[in-house]
């Protein structure tokens, strides 16, 4: 892809994510995800009904009349992007592949964190850290993520979601929330992930496709694993191995669910068919009723 067309997408999802972030996620997505608490902001006179816990003594004394402490919502927030780039999410069947979806969801997270004046950094990871981008704010910054999304290409096509939250609890020493984006067609993640967990506030988004779970009847055909670089013949028309690879697909997602259970990961599932803004909002909703 060259550089004209690159801009011409990256300003195609600026548009389309901006304006969800802006008309719909952007109150939910302050609400569901609060600051460290509140800090002081300043003095003012004591008011008939404010809590007497709140008055300044040091400033009463000085002026000899009562004045309260004000305190507003410490707003600001780290948001970090783990985004799987490896190989099996070049795969899509319906209205778009697995990584286009990612791109769009992951751009509206960005701008509704600077909608809100938060700080937002990404790490891409297939079996290793592919590159890491340190949070910062601005939009400038939001499009150059969005770019490094559409054009980004990793050097190895492997997943290991371990090895991207070690790095993430390694690089960012302060509690941030963390949306882990993935297919999470892996194995192994759970001690990572619960001990990432204990630091930062993880959330989970899930990407996938109907057709991954589903062996059509189709005869002997030839199936290409990207991520392990093997081709291999196989007989489709066999109603074991068409039960087989469904098992294998149904067994990943009931062991993912029961790992972000087990550990208080609040997740959703993301699917190429559908719209991701019912799945998003019902997750932020969640998540406030909780706050």
């Amino acid at each position: 892809m060259d550089t004209s067309e690159i801009l011409k997408k990256v300003r195609k999802i600026e548009i389309k994510t901006r304006g969800l972030s802006s008309q719909i996620f952007a109150g939910q997505y302050h609400s569901a995800f609060k600051g460290r608490g509140m800090a002081f902001s300043e003095v003012r006179e004591y008011q008939y009904g404010d809590d007497i816990r709140n008055i300044d003594w040091n400033v009463t004394a000085r002026l000899n009349h009562p004045y309260v402490k004000i305190y507003e919502e410490e707003r600001e927030l780290t948001v970090m992007l783990l985004i799987d780039v490896s190989g099996s999410n070049e795969f899509g069947t319906r209205q778009q592949l697995k990584e286009d979806l990612i791109t769009e969801v992951a751009s509206v997270l960005a701008f509704s964190a600077i909608t809100n004046n938060d700080k937002v950094g990404v790490i891409f990871f297939s079996d290793k850290v592919e590159k890491f981008i340190p949070p910062k704010k601005g939009t400038s910054h939001i499009l150059r993520i969005i770019r490094e999304l559409i054009d980004f290409h990793p050097d190895n096509q492997q997943t290991d979601i371990a090895e991207a939250l070690r790095f993430l609890s390694n690089a960012i020493k302060k509690r941030a929330t963390v949306f882990l984006i993935s297919d999470f067609i892996d194995n192994d993640f759970e001690k990572a992930l619960r001990i990432a967990n204990h630091k930062h506030d993880i959330v989970a988004l899930r990407v996938s496709d109907p057709a991954e779970s589903v062996l059509p009847d189709l005869g002997f055909v030839r199936i290409f694993d990207k991520e392990k670089n093997v081709r291999r013949w196989v007989d489709s028309s066999s109603k074991k191995v068409r039960a087989g690879y469904a098992k294998y697909f149904n067994d990943i997602d009931r062991k993912v669910n029961e790992v972000f259970m087990r550990n208080g990961i609040d997740f959703a599932t993301l699917t190429t068919d559908r719209d991701y803004v019912k799945p998003l909002m019902m997750l932020f909703r969640k998540r406030e009723s909780r706050m």
